[in-house]
């Protein structure tokens, strides 16, 4: 079994990360246990993500987790792998990292279900795995990601509020995310919990894939069978998808329907200033990347990170995994502003290019 080290803690978090982490303390603060440590070590860190569709990953979570392990462990090394929504490729890179000798994965899963036999190979050879954004299945050490539950839920009431008056009674067309990904299945719980009772669902999908052009051709045929006026909104579960349901409710000539995505894309973001989308949620992902950085570190390390996962989740094969669970923000046309470019994810210039400079007038985003 790899010897794990034991090392002290290496400072606090970034400014965002204790915002967001306030309700459990400061983060990324030592305590007088880990005065007993070794600060000058280095190591190997595994990182995986599942895919380069949605733009997120290598413009965001990458970058964010391998600047904070570089700030924590200069020496550190980060060995990293995108999957290409690939399972077998992701078991691959898996089971490479093992073969090189790395001493900690950071895993973000094609497919959670397939990930309990690679978790507990790791395991066995004293290489702990934190779970990112997805909750693989197996022995994880740690799970970081939103809460997913209340993601959908938010997707949910943003729909109904953008429907106004006509929310009672209406008749809402509902694309889901993929069925490996476990955090489909908690967008999708949470959304039923507040449709339902108040929307009538005449029209429901699974992708099989994170995929606009999958979502097209879904959306494409529930207006095929509900005709162009059989329907009042769209929930869709991402914003990538959202746009394969922009596009063919446009080739329709269907106009004023409400259509809600999430992960607030910067083309998502355009598309709700230019009024083809209405909105998305936003997860901001700094403080998300950075906790999983971080936590990662002290595994490395063989420190106590309890001050930085207060939450705790089961996954089908494991339960009492320390968790942290971040609070996801619904973004509309009226607080991108306050949101995405508050916290510079995007700035004003970014979402403002010539082809949205008018739309971005006209909505104040100046």
């Amino acid at each position: 079994m790899r010897k794990k080290l034991r090392l002290v803690a290496m400072g606090a978090t970034s400014i965002a990360l204790t915002v967001a982490l306030a309700a459990c303390g400061e983060a990324g603060g030592g305590d007088e246990n880990e005065e007993e440590g070794n600060a000058d070590a280095s190591g190997t860190i595994g990182l995986l993500l599942p895919d380069d569709v949605t733009t997120r990953y290598e413009t965001f979570d990458r970058p964010f987790i391998e600047s904070k392990v570089e700030e924590l462990c200069p020496d550190c090394d980060v060995q990293y792998s995108n999957a290409g929504n690939d399972t077998n490729a992701q078991r691959q890179q898996f089971d490479a990292l093992l073969t090189q000798g790395v001493d900690v994965i950071i895993l973000d899963a094609v497919d959670s279900k397939a990930t309990g036999d690679w978790v507990a190979d790791a395991a066995a050879e004293g290489v702990p795995v934190l779970a990112y954004d997805r909750l693989a299945e197996g022995p994880v050490e740690a799970y970081i990601s939103y809460d997913n539950q209340r993601v959908g839920e938010l997707q949910g009431q943003t729909l109904l509020d953008s429907l106004g008056e006509n929310a009672e009674g209406s008749r809402v067309v509902m694309i889901n995310g993929a069925p490996t990904d476990p955090n489909a299945a908690d967008f999708k719980s949470g959304a039923h919990s507040v449709l339902d009772g108040t929307a009538e669902i005449v029209f429901e999908q699974d992708v099989e894939e994170w995929d606009g052009a999958i979502a097209n051709e879904q959306m494409t045929g529930a207006i095929d069978s509900l005709g162009t006026d059989g329907f009042d909104g769209v929930y869709v579960a991402n914003d990538g998808m959202a746009a394969g349901v922009v596009t063919a409710l446009n080739a329709a000539g269907i106009s004023g329907i409400p259509v809600g995505g999430q992960d607030a894309e910067l083309a998502g973001l355009q598309r709700i200033v230019s009024g083809e989308q209405t909105f998305t949620i936003y997860k901001a992902l700094r403080p998300q990347a950075e906790l999983a950085g971080e936590v990662a570190v002290r595994l490395l390390r063989g420190e106590d990170f309890a001050d930085l996962t207060p939450d705790s989740v089961d996954s089908p094969t494991d339960e009492g995994i320390p968790s942290t669970l971040l609070d996801p923000v619904a973004v509309t046309v009226d607080n991108i502003a306050d949101t995405v470019v508050a916290d510079e994810a995007y700035t004003v210039e970014d979402i403002c290019t010539a082809d949205y400079a008018e739309a971005c007038q006209e909505a104040g985003l100046s």
